[in-house]
């Protein structure tokens, strides 16, 4: 019993540099442990060092910042092809036809507009929103534009769109809008060659 309560009261006892504990023998004969020396023949007694760091230098761990960088809105709220219009049938003889795109904000510093034709870049990319393209085959199409930065990553992409390029010869466009007299020359449908000839005025010869 005496070693279990030694046992708990080292357990208990705050172990400062500065504290000790002491033993001696009560007027019963028993032996009595404490922390303060109650009597002259009090012996204290030589305690193993703690384990507890507090006394000295404590090495703490890194601190790890909770706090986390909150993502970057995109750049660009809108990128929009204007012209054509979605699913629209062109009707040209040479197959020409512009494509103009929006974008909202206007183009960033070092950004630059890429048109993309049946997924193939078509043009030349740059800061102009227009792209003139010329020849188109007869049929069914997909366009899409982009937005690339200087390195050419992809900042913005719309989805593809359909247009449909009627390549309608002369004749059929020279019936649709028939030719005038100031058309001839003009017109591709109105060849300088095909314009009517004017009648001529022929001299009345008097009757004698």
């Amino acid at each position: 019993m005496r070693q279990l309560f030694f046992c708990l009261l080292i357990c208990l006892l705050p172990l400062h540099a500065h504290a000790g504990v002491y033993t001696y023998i009560d007027a019963d004969g028993n032996r009595v442990y404490t922390d303060q020396p109650r009597s002259d023949d009090a012996e204290q007694i030589q305690l193993a060092p703690s384990n507890n760091m507090s006394g000295g230098t404590q090495i703490q761990p890194p601190t790890v910042p909770l706090t986390m960088e909150e993502p970057k809105p995109p750049a660009y709220q809108l990128l929009r092809i204007l012209i054509p219009e979605p699913d629209v049938t062109i009707r040209e003889i040479t197959g020409n036809m512009i494509v103009t795109l929006t974008s909202e904000p206007s183009l960033l510093p070092g950004h630059s507009y890429r048109l993309l034709l049946d997924g193939q870049i078509v043009g030349t990319p740059g800061r102009s929103p227009v792209f003139p393209l010329e020849n188109i085959d007869r049929g069914t199409h997909q366009l899409s534009a982009e937005i690339i930065d200087a390195s050419g990553r992809i900042l913005e992409r719309t989805p593809s769109q359909p247009f449909h390029m009627k390549r309608i010869s002369l004749a059929e466009k020279r019936r649709a809008h028939p030719c005038k007299k100031a058309d001839y020359g003009v017109r591709p449908e109105c060849p300088i060659e095909d314009k009517p000839k004017e009648p001529r005025d022929i001299p009345l010869i008097p009757f004698i």
